[in-house]
């Protein structure tokens, strides 16, 4: 019988066999922002969003795969379902002290390295400083260890760690969610918010 969150991580990840292929062929669905993916998420999996965000789904955490999924549900299917709105950011508090746990527990070495992709992506959204310093450490293991024919790949998500981690220690938040979370910017955040790149 299929384990209920072996559908979500069907839809995310695909059947691809290696990082790139998998990469290749789902990255429109993780970072492009189309209302067609947003509804086919809603449709599919608000449900189980909402039972998350709830901490309802303890009863997931057998497994590093169950673990995953959760993490999906808290952090990037709120991205989704709620985008530009407060609620997209309501499950980063939930997805933190989840990931944590699970790293402690070492089932982030059990995942594929595209995989671990979003558990320590977690980390890279967090305005917290010390969150970002560990995505950094973890999407700079992933390239360390990538294989050649995926080195750009894995380069790139450190890259993106960089840059989220340079935000984080320069204004200690993401001036992009100002205007979403109804907080006020600076003179400072306002000029950076000018600059290409700034609004990730």
């Amino acid at each position: 019988m299929q384990q209920p969150w072996q559908p979500l991580l069907d839809w995310w990840f695909g059947s691809a066999a290696t990082a790139a292929e998998v990469a290749a062929a789902r990255s429109g669905l993780w970072f492009g922002k189309r209302d067609s993916q947003d509804n086919e998420a809603r449709e599919r999996f608000a449900a189980r969003v909402e039972q998350a965000l709830a901490g309802e789904l303890q009863a997931w955490q057998v497994d590093a795969q169950a673990w995953l999924a959760t993490i999906l549900l808290l952090d990037q299917l709120p991205r989704m379902l709620f985008r530009d709105s407060p609620r997209a950011f309501a499950g980063d508090p939930l997805a933190q002290q989840l990931v944590q746990a699970g790293v402690a527990r070492g089932w982030d070495r059990q995942l594929r390295p595209i995989q671990r992709v979003f558990v320590y992506l977690v980390f890279e959204h967090a305005e917290d400083l010390a969150l970002q310093d560990q995505a950094l450490r973890h999407f700079s293991e992933l390239c360390a260890n990538a294989t050649a024919s995926e080195q750009a790949l894995f380069a790139g998500y450190l890259d993106y760690a960089e840059r989220h981690q340079r935000v984080i220690a320069r204004f200690g938040r993401f001036p992009h969610r100002n205007s979403v979370l109804g907080r006020a910017s600076s003179a400072e955040e306002l000029q950076f918010l000018q600059e290409p790149g700034s609004r990730f």
